[in-house]
């Protein structure tokens, strides 16, 4: 399992498949890079795939203060990252706090972006509802520790069909939600501070591809058309079976609609 301190940070990573393009996925919360064990598996013999632990999350370093952590600070981190490994451009996809980050990423490092994958997510920023639920789940943690979120966060990150009826599903994420209180906190605290994504959208000008969950309570289906719709040549995949976490609980369809964003990456570079 790779790991490597750039600025002082100890990231890690995970990794599968050789040569182009390559493809780096950024996880949900409170997840952590294994969340892409179907698309580092299913996908490698397409590309390369890259999963980062972002700050705070699974073998990357959780340091204790919440200001430390941010969307931008993040997108940093994973620039650093790909600096080290000498990757200049890629296709960037995120799930959930995953995407945004890569909206993140975009305004801060928009020439390395190929193609962008954004699945299960949205642009605007939190609601006061959901800003005060983060506040109130930070504070719990703090309390309680991480354990105490599980069983609620569960039943927004999966479908109910996938709870109902596929126990080795949910016991899986389960353990991909074991990460520390002090990076659940930051976390909790970077989302409330993430800016609003929606005035860049029209300007998103690299193949795009919008992925989501049929079953989505979080950000559901109609989110995701919005967002494709207003990003220039997006184009949707609504996963059957499949709630907030589309890549873990569809991974043969969310894996064909990646193959396809790729497919088109690989035909504008070819263009060009």
């Amino acid at each position: 399992m790779p790991t490597v301190t750039l600025d002082g940070v100890r990231t890690h990573w995970l990794e599968a498949g050789v040569g182009e393009p390559v493809l780096v996925l950024l996880h949900a919360f409170p997840l952590h890079a294994a969340m892409w064990e179907p698309q580092l598996t299913g996908l490698s013999d397409r590309c390369r795939v890259l999963a980062p632990d972002l700050l705070g999350f699974g073998g990357s370093d959780a340091p204790a203060d919440p200001s430390a952590y941010s969307v931008e600070r993040w997108a940093d981190g994973v620039a650093a990252l790909l600096d080290h490994l000498g990757f200049d451009q890629f296709v960037l996809g995120g799930l959930s706090m995953g995407g945004y980050v890569a909206f993140a990423f975009l305004r801060r490092h928009r020439r390395r972006v190929r193609g962008l994958l954004l699945a299960d997510t949205r642009a605007g920023p939190d609601t006061p509802e959901i800003a005060q639920r983060r506040t109130d789940q930070a504070a719990r943690v703090a309390a309680e520790g991480p354990a105490a979120l599980v069983d609620t966060l569960l039943e927004g990150l999966l479908g109910e069909r996938t709870r109902a009826q596929r126990p080795a599903v949910v016991e899986a994420t389960r353990r991909l939600m074991d990460n520390p209180a002090t990076g659940v906190i930051g976390a909790l605290e970077a989302m409330k501070r993430r800016p609003d994504s929606t005035p860049e959208l029209a300007s998103i000008d690299v193949p795009t591809l919008v992925a989501v969950g049929a079953d989505d309570v979080l950000s559901p289906p109609d989110v995701a058309r919005d967002l494709a719709g207003a990003i220039p040549g997006a184009t949707l995949a609504v996963l059957p079976d499949a709630g907030h976490l589309s890549s873990f609980e569809a991974p043969d369809a969310f894996n064909e609609a990646v193959m396809s964003l790729l497919g088109r990456c690989q035909a504008r570079g070819d263009a060009h």
